[in-house]
């Protein structure tokens, strides 16, 4: 192997492990409060909000009133009053820019394109594979900048909760975590329920 193309291959896997060690730190959500005293952290007067009864009813509306024992909602030209007892979840419109999107689609498309070639021995066989490998990371960091943004124009619809009371039901959760060891590479998967 040559030391440019050494250089090359360490620099993809140094990057792999860097996206897989991220990952989780990037796809984790900040868990809901369960405490009327923490929604003022989340929640700001005027802001669309919905909220789901103890009884299953979802209203959506504007905050209008935020204290440590209630909330009041404006839904359909109404006012709605929510002691904190009879809340079991609250919910926000979960912003995202498409700029994180973009930037992560275009560090994987680099790394993939990269690596097509970067690991193809035929590919890489002199001093202008290195200039090959380049080229295809470009076009792959291209084309993963808009798969990105794709995907994240998509999640503009998405809710995220920032209450849940004591008597909520959590319906499921899905856990993704690299393994990286020297003897052992892979992910680990959890779900509960």
């Amino acid at each position: 192997m040559t030391p440019a193309r050494s250089r090359i291959v360490m620099a993809f896997r140094l990057a792999a492990t860097i996206i897989l060690a991220l990952a989780p730190v990037v796809a984790a959500a900040q868990e809901p409060v369960t405490s009327f005293d923490l929604l003022s952290a989340r929640l700001t007067v005027g802001q669309t909000i919905w909220v789901t009864d103890a009884s299953g009813r979802e209203f959506k509306g504007k905050l209008r009133a935020l204290s440590s024992t209630f909330i009041v909602l404006d839904a359909d030209g109404a006012r709605q009053d929510f002691p904190a007892a009879r809340v079991g979840r609250i919910d926000k419109p979960q912003r995202d820019s498409l700029r994180n999107g973009v930037l992560w689609g275009a560090l994987v498309g680099f790394v993939g394109g990269a690596a097509s070639c970067a690991l193809n021995p035929e590919c890489v066989g002199d001093e202008s594979g290195a200039h090959v490998t380049v080229v295809l990371g470009l076009l792959g960091a291209g084309a993963g900048a808009g798969i990105g943004a794709v995907i994240d124009a998509r999640i503009k619809g998405a809710r995220l909760v920032v209450y849940r009371g004591a008597g909520a039901h959590v319906s499921a959760r899905l856990s993704l975590a690299p393994i990286v060891t020297r003897r052992t590479k892979g992910v680990r998967l959890s779900f509960s329920f």
